[in-house]
């Protein structure tokens, strides 16, 4: 937030400045924008424990996951355009670089999780 915020805010304020619009902004609409955008990088920081809940429920795999990477990764960029409050590539790419970070944890998490329910599945077979 630290870093995706004033690069946001710099954005928005500018925007129009050199056909002469100047910014008004009031407290209201800044708390909102901030509270806006906290929201939108804490459901996407969550991507992680969303693949290893539906992993362990079996809707998908990590195989699965890794070999359908290039569409995740243009998913990733579509929501960050969504959930950015400004058209910059840069602000686009500050949301994108984590939810790519994210998803690539959440393989890794799917990945742990399908060991550990396999070695408790072969433990079970070995006592029966």
């Amino acid at each position: 937030m630290l870093v995706v915020v004033p690069f946001a805010i710099t954005f928005l304020v500018s925007f129009g400045q050199d056909q002469g619009l100047k910014p008004m902004i009031t407290i209201s609409s800044y708390i909102d924008f901030i509270l806006k955008f906290t929201l939108a990088f804490g459901v996407v920081f969550e991507m992680p424990v969303v693949i290893t809940l539906l992993s362990m429920l079996g809707i998908v795999t990590p195989q699965f996951l890794s070999k359908n990477r290039k569409y995740a990764i243009l998913i990733n960029f579509v929501i960050a355009a969504i959930l950015t409050p400004t058209p910059d590539i840069v602000n686009q790419s500050l949301m994108a670089g984590p939810l790519i970070v994210l998803y690539e944890v959440g393989i890794i998490c799917a990945r742990v999780v399908g060991r550990k329910k396999a070695k408790a599945a072969a433990t079970q077979e070995a006592a029966k």
